[in-house]
């Protein structure tokens, strides 16, 4: 319960009596909504972190019929003003994740703040605030793309003019169109505009982009990066690695309802050992195991997928000609070569030794 609201200034770096907030506001001060009193001291830093974080779980977990865990004591920090990517593949908890955040389902144990909140205490605060776009989105067939957005804005107490998120989404033109007519691209920016048009601080896409063509990838690719310029934080779920990479600043791969790798995508990449990635096949039957590779110059690690073999290595001008040596010197042909730039599925495979396109 609320007891009230205080005024006050920063003294020695440490504000006096205040055990938790919902936010802020004034330039010399805080004035904050106060839920209750302290003894001592709080810390000034944890409340300017605190007040930066849009999404927070911690000792997060969602178990069916008391056995199935989906998510295993999984935490996570989502600064304000950032898109974060959640990774990983089918089955591997981070849809369960994301519907918890969502508050389409409750978790079993764990803590869930959003922008300060929690839902069961301010789920209708929380309700204006979010932007949701699921997997899949069924919309009325016989009504207009216009008509679409002005009952989706009519859910919400303040918002955006359709007219603006039609231009927003690129689907002006297809204002009276019902949405029967439309392709698949233009419905998956009609979602999104859906989302959009509440006006929201935080929008959570689930796979949004999964089975449009490229030009649709991208137009929505813009829509993201667009609500993001303008201060809005992304929760973002894809399976496609370039998807993540281009827009995320930073991702978790999830994998058995675990965090098993955190940071940016560059972070990510960069702990391979190595940025580039070398792959080749050999003629017939060879026997070549991994180990023999890895220690060649400049080559951080080897895998064998397949008859396929992949090389992480730091600097190919160095890396290739140790193989191709390598290979001469043992009477083995080249089948085939290629080079290219480590992916976060480089990643993944290194840490789970399957691909996220596998399940």
């Amino acid at each position: 319960m609320v007891i009230g609201r205080i005024e006050f200034r920063f003294s020695d770096g440490n504000p006096v009596g205040i055990t938790s907030y919902l936010g802020a506001t004034g330039t010399n001060g805080l004035s904050l909504i106060v839920l209750g009193w302290a003894s001592a001291p709080v810390p000034c830093g944890n409340i300017r972190r605190a007040m930066t974080l849009a999404i927070r779980c911690s000792q997060l977990y969602k178990c069916y019929d008391n056995k199935l865990e989906a998510v295993k004591g999984l935490d996570l920090e989502v600064q304000t003003g950032e898109c974060f990517g959640l990774l990983g593949p089918n089955g591997a908890g981070k849809t369960t994740t994301i519907e918890i955040l969502e508050g389409l389902l409750e978790p079993s144990a764990g803590v869930v703040e959003i922008l300060g909140r929690r839902w069961g205490a301010h789920d209708v605060e929380l309700r204006e605030l979010l932007g949701i776009c699921l997997q899949e989105t069924k919309l009325p067939e016989k009504l207009t793309v216009l008509e679409i957005l002005q009952l989706f804005r009519s859910f919400y107490v303040s918002g955006r003019d359709p007219q603006e998120i039609m231009q927003r989404v690129a689907l002006t033109e297809k204002a009276e169109t019902w949405v029967t007519k439309l392709s698949g691209g233009q419905r998956q920016r009609l979602a999104v505009a859906c989302a959009l048009v509440g006006d929201p601080k935080i929008l959570f896409l689930d796979e949004p982009t999964t089975g449009l063509d490229p030009q649709s990838r991208r137009q929505l690719w813009d829509i993201v990066r667009e609500f993001k310029h303008n201060g809005g934080t992304v929760m973002l779920t894809t399976h496609y690695m370039d998807e993540a990479e281009r827009l995320c600043d930073r991702v978790a791969i999830v994998d058995h309802g675990e965090v098993i790798a955190l940071g940016s995508p560059a972070e990510l990449i960069s702990s391979l050992g190595g940025e580039h990635v070398v792959e080749f096949t050999l003629e017939g039957l060879n026997g070549l195991q991994t180990e023999a590779v890895s220690s060649l110059s400049s080559v951080k690690s080897a895998r064998l997928e397949g008859d396929s073999y992949s090389l992480n290595v730091g600097e190919p001008h160095v890396a290739i000609p140790a193989l191709i040596q390598f290979l001469r010197d043992r009477d083995l042909d080249l089948a085939g070569l290629t080079t290219r730039h480590a992916s976060l599925e480089d990643v993944f495979v290194t840490l789970t030794g399957r691909h996220l396109r596998d399940q």
